[in-house]
């Protein structure tokens, strides 16, 4: 889902193309987008007589707009002065919980490898910093850990008892790409100050995927003057990152210490009696009744993703749903037979050129084309490395990929992984951070 930045933006220069820049200056060059979903746009006009001409005689022009673009049609509000604080006061209550209120801290299965995380989540929930000028002091927190093991759950987790406890908290929850993306349709639609106000005055601020701003100077600083605003007000900051501040080799230093000012918790895989448990409590959410033995026959073969066991039983319950077979160890294992042991998955090519194009920021097109400066070089064979390491791709298949002959390849290939050996190339670092996000989205 695109931003709302974004969108407001795109909707600004379908209007300009309308009913020209300098009326659309006059109507809306002090609006503000409160919200957006994927049927509803609200928007704040803070003049009594603009939020009337919008009501009256613009508003099916945003509707167009919004067609147009998006194929959406959306219910458009046009708040006044009078109308903003009741309706923040609405949507504090709305928040997070309407978002997704199946992850709570009583869905969390808590194991060995988790109980740490989840101890210091509930913590911060059930006592976060800004709570009557007190707080447990873990703050910030930071749970770190491969992909699909609960990071997120414990975020909403969060979020669900905080709102429940204090639902006259501003909360926000973010990944850490969006952040980037809003930042840079603010910086382009000059909203800097609605950006910064939207996450500056947050009571509780949570950062999915934080190793994502490592390597981006400008939200780098962007965030940095965040975290030191809310931190300095006492305001609860919790984040999650694939691993630790210290692994996270292209993060400011000012950055880092920061995140290791508070407290940061590790989630490892499940080990097999929490995965057990959490099949079957899946299982039974679903309504899908399972023998113990295909129970561990899934266990014992998807052993380091949450995630994976959740979409073995998806199979299960649709395969069930259209054959109505009685689900014993053998059927289970003809519909399952595409896991593989530890439940590994295959990235495809266009995730791992789409995932080096974002590490270099670059386009695909600049990627596959002629172009042969140092950095376009090294992102393409960066990206011949892992087609070949990480989907096993024939030197023939990537060639046809970047439109390149096999003896390319080949070069780069064997480039890259001699650079991988040399700690000071930097070619390490950036395999690993490119390799974790490429992982991240499997």
């Amino acid at each position: 889902m695109y931003s709302s930045a974004y969108v407001w933006g795109k909707i600004l220069g379908y209007l300009e193309s309308r009913l020209t820049a300098p009326v659309v200056s006059t109507w809306f060059d002090d609006t503000e987008v409160m919200e957006f979903t994927d049927s509803r746009l609200v928007i704040f006009s803070p003049s009594p007589f603009r939020k009337e001409t919008i009501d009256l005689r613009l508003a099916h022009y945003v509707k167009d707009a919004m067609k147009e673009l998006f194929d959406k049609d959306i219910e458009l509000v046009v708040l006044g002065e009078e109308d903003l604080e009741s309706y923040r006061r609405e949507t504090h209550k709305m928040d997070f919980l309407d978002f997704n209120p199946q992850f709570t801290f009583e869905k969390f299965v808590v194991g060995s490898s988790n109980r740490f995380a989840h101890a210091a989540a509930l913590s911060v929930a059930t006592d976060p910093v800004g709570h009557n000028g007190e707080g447990n002091g873990y703050n910030p927190l930071l749970i770190y850990g491969p992909s699909g093991l609960g990071k997120t759950h414990l975020l909403y987790a969060i979020a669900s008892k905080v709102h429940k406890d204090r639902p006259d908290f501003n909360i926000i929850y973010v990944k850490a790409e969006q952040f980037t993306n809003e930042l840079i349709a603010s910086i382009q639609n000059k909203t800097n100050k609605e950006f910064r106000e939207k996450y500056r005055t947050a009571d509780l601020l949570l950062m999915d995927d934080i190793q994502f701003i490592a390597g981006k100077e400008t939200t780098q600083e962007e965030y940095f003057h965040t975290f030191n605003e809310l931190y300095e007000n006492r305001k609860q900051i919790v984040m999650t990152a694939d691993r630790p501040p210290s692994a996270m080799s292209k993060l400011e230093e000012r950055l880092r210490t920061r995140f290791e000012w508070g407290l940061i918790v590790d989630i490892s895989p499940p080990d097999y009696e929490t995965r057990m448990a959490i099949l079957n409590l899946y299982s039974n959410r679903m309504g899908l009744s399972l023998p113990f033995d295909v129970v561990g026959f899934i266990a014992e073969n998807i052993t380091t993703d949450v995630r994976k066991l959740e979409g073995a039983l998806k199979q299960l319950k649709a395969a069930y749903d259209m054959e109505h077979i009685e689900i014993d160890l053998s059927y289970a294992a003809k519909v399952l037979k595409n896991i593989k042991p530890d439940g590994k998955t295959i990235p495809t090519a266009e995730l791992i050129l789409s995932e080096v194009c974002n590490f270099y920021s670059l386009e695909e097109a600049v990627l596959r084309s002629k172009l042969k400066t140092k950095t376009v070089s090294e992102a393409r064979q960066v990206a011949m490395y892992l087609m070949q390491t990480m989907a096993n791709y024939s030197t023939e298949d990537i060639g046809r990929e970047l439109n390149r002959d096999h003896t390319t390849v080949i070069h780069g290939c064997r480039k890259i992984k001699s650079l991988s050996e040399d700690r000071n190339s930097g070619i390490p670092d950036n395999l690993r951070d490119i390799i974790s996000n490429i992982n991240g989205k499997l």
